[in-house]
């Protein structure tokens, strides 16, 4: 399977992509303005930037790509970032009362690695919370309906959930939950699909891309496609 070049999807994600609602307000209400939080995985600071916005709470961003970092830089200059890997965190320890991360966790080289290394960063207390895709929400995605060769190149990325909870248990965390996310939305243009800022769409074969992208075109022609945004948020605590 071929990787994804972040840096060269920068632009197309700084255009197309925004930040959930439903995850955003989740993270919010587990953070106050003298909170420290981290995003792993932050990109262009979709989630980090609107937080800061939100609660006025101090925010860093880490990402291995210098371009989204880039537009991080331009987006709020309140935000610190950081280049850097979930498994080698640029932080000492017991620095930050939240880490997260939404879709990140399946491009994960070593993510036993990336939960001791939240572990470490986070103060006694802190919260994780890894927002990730269950099978059932990939399998019921928008872009599953247009694209469905992109539910098996998925199911092969993403990490199961139990899985998950094994890991986060063993690297020391504790109090894990689940918190699934829905936000309704309509969709009214295909360039996001088109331009491919969902990872997936560059997986998938060029034949499945073309008909999945003229089947969705064909639906907007008609008026807007519905679609709901969901996230299986798993929470645990450092104690």
């Amino acid at each position: 399977m071929s990787r994804v070049d972040y840096d060269r999807l920068a632009d197309a994600y700084a255009r197309h992509r925004r930040a959930d609602g439903a995850v955003l307000a989740a993270l919010a209400a587990a953070v106050g303005p003298t909170s420290r939080v981290l995003e792993v995985g932050c990109g262009t600071g979709n989630y980090i930037t609107a937080l800061e916005e939100r609660v006025g709470c101090r925010c860093v961003g880490v990402d291995p790509s210098g371009e989204m970092l880039k537009r991080l830089r331009v987006r709020n200059r309140r935000v610190g970032e950081s280049a850097g890997s979930a498994e080698n965190l640029p932080f000492p320890n017991d620095t930050f009362d939240l880490v997260f991360s939404v879709d990140v966790i399946h491009h994960v080289r070593d993510r036993p690695r990336a939960f001791a290394e939240a572990l470490r960063v986070l103060r006694a207390g802190g919260l994780i919370c890894t927002a990730t895709d269950s099978e059932w929400v990939i399998r019921n995605r928008l872009m599953a309906e247009y694209f469905p060769s992109i539910v098996a190149v998925e199911m092969g990325r993403y990490p199961a959930i139990d899985r998950l909870r094994t890991e986060m248990t063993a690297a020391g965390f504790s109090e894990i939950r689940e918190e699934l996310t829905e936000t309704p939305y309509q969709l009214t243009d295909a360039a996001p699909y088109r331009e491919r800022v969902f990872s997936a769409l560059s997986l998938i074969d060029e034949a499945s891309f073309a008909s999945g992208l003229s089947r969705l075109e064909a639906d907007l022609a008609k008026g807007p496609v519905h679609g709901v945004a969901r996230y299986t948020l798993l929470w645990a605590v450092r104690k």
